[in-house]
């Protein structure tokens, strides 16, 4: 016991000082604080002034389309007899841009723009400006100021949704429910992709340079094995903790100093709870198939390659949540995923900013996770007592079916 506690301790603590480790576990919160700091000043920059307002110029070959002005702030809308005098204005700098009104603008409602600057699409405020001017130009004198302007905002939404009570329910899910539960799950799987990662990589090194003949002459396979696991699953869960209190706070921060979407995103109770309890058993789950994976690697590079093996079934329910369960969030195919452990992680915090879970499938899908690490470790101490000290070449799919079964 007091070895492996050694063990433990020496990979946590070569764990925290990696400079990689320490820039993974910083950068989410530094990318959010400075997104904030960034959005404060430029907020509390100088707003523009009359002079620094957009210009932009129309031409009315319909007719008419001269009663209203600008209806958005720091654009003005200049007329235009022809589009020469137009065009001269354009070139000389007066005028960013200019749209022309065609004489047959009622049939097929198409309205030109020209402009000198290469661009992917139009601005929206200057959408808008040309938009809300055709219509208070077609609806003036035609209906009451009232019925005008509803028809340029005709509707807002706001959708409230009940528990089984009948009241209103807590979390009212959407794309700001959504937003906070689907981060943590890639926040997670890197979490545990990068510990798990860190354990293979030390494995395929260690013997390489021919450290595991030493390591394994004062300490069993097992020893070894649960003291990496634990040693290196310690250090994880110090960065899943930094992320998720870095994620409450953020979230707090941009709420108050952003305002928008921001101000509607509520981090549900459990993701706290279900977070750390998943991300230990994931990481588990991971690290003992990892650790029998890189005992059978020759040398770290061909260790590591097990790494990408293991995380991309991880992050398929990301994948399968985009194309079918944002339209099916109840689907079956999402129950399967959270129930088979290597999905389980990612697919508990992508169906949590979608639906309900049910408590049984909780229970059953973290069941089968320590099911699965309890399996997965027996299989890897079985590994590491074979495979360890084997160096060469990489033993193929049937010597380890059959050296398994003969230890």
């Amino acid at each position: 016991m007091n070895k492996t506690l050694l063990i433990l301790r020496h990979e946590f603590i070569t764990t925290i000082k990696r400079k990689g480790f320490l820039i993974l576990t910083l950068l989410f919160p530094l990318i959010g604080f400075t997104a904030i700091g960034i959005h404060q000043l430029t907020q509390g920059a100088r707003p523009p002034s009359p002079a620094d307002a957009t210009v932009v110029g129309y031409v009315d070959e319909f007719g008419g389309f001269d009663n209203h002005a600008s209806e958005v702030k720091h654009i003005t809308l200049t007329p235009y007899e022809t589009r020469d005098e137009a065009t001269k204005a354009l070139l000389a700098e007066d005028i960013e841009e200019y749209f022309v009104v065609p004489a047959d603008y009622l049939k097929n409602g198409l309205i030109l723009r020209y402009h000198t600057q290469k661009e992917l699409e139009i601005r929206g405020d200057t959408s808008q400006a040309m938009r809300l001017f055709l219509q208070s130009n077609l609806l003036g004198g035609q209906t009451t100021p009232e019925i005008a302007e509803r028809v340029k905002n005709p509707i807002s939404i706001s959708s409230i949704r009940l528990d089984e009570t009948g009241g209103v329910a807590s979390d009212q899910g959407g794309f700001a429910a959504f937003f906070v539960p689907m981060v943590f799950g890639f926040l997670l799987i890197m979490a545990i992709g990068s510990s798990s990662g860190y354990l293979i990589q030390g494995l395929g090194e260690e013997k390489e340079n021919r450290i595991m003949e030493v390591l394994l002459s004062s300490v069993s396979t097992t020893q070894l094995l649960i003291g990496k696991v634990l040693g290196l699953g310690a250090a994880g869960l110090v960065q899943i903790i930094v992320w998720l209190l870095s994620i409450v706070f953020l979230v707090g921060l941009a709420g108050s100093a952003v305002g928008g979407m921001f101000a509607t995103v509520q981090i549900p109770d459990n993701i706290l709870v279900l977070g750390i309890v998943y991300f230990v058993l994931g990481y588990l789950f991971f690290a003992v198939l990892q650790a029998g994976a890189g005992a059978m690697g020759a040398n770290a590079r061909e260790s590591s390659q097990w790494s990408v093996a293991f995380i991309l079934p991880a992050i398929l329910p990301f994948y399968v949540a985009t194309i079918f369960l944002r339209d099916h969030p109840d689907h079956v195919v999402g129950t399967v995923l959270t129930l088979i452990p290597i999905t389980a992680p990612m697919s508990v915090f992508v169906r949590m900013g979608m639906s309900e879970i049910p408590a049984w499938e909780l229970a059953v899908s973290i069941c089968l996770l320590v099911l699965g690490i309890v399996g997965g470790l027996l299989l890897a101490a079985k590994m590491f007592r074979v495979f360890l000290l084997m160096y060469g070449k990489a033993p193929r799919l049937g010597q380890v079916l059959r050296l398994l079964r003969q230890a």
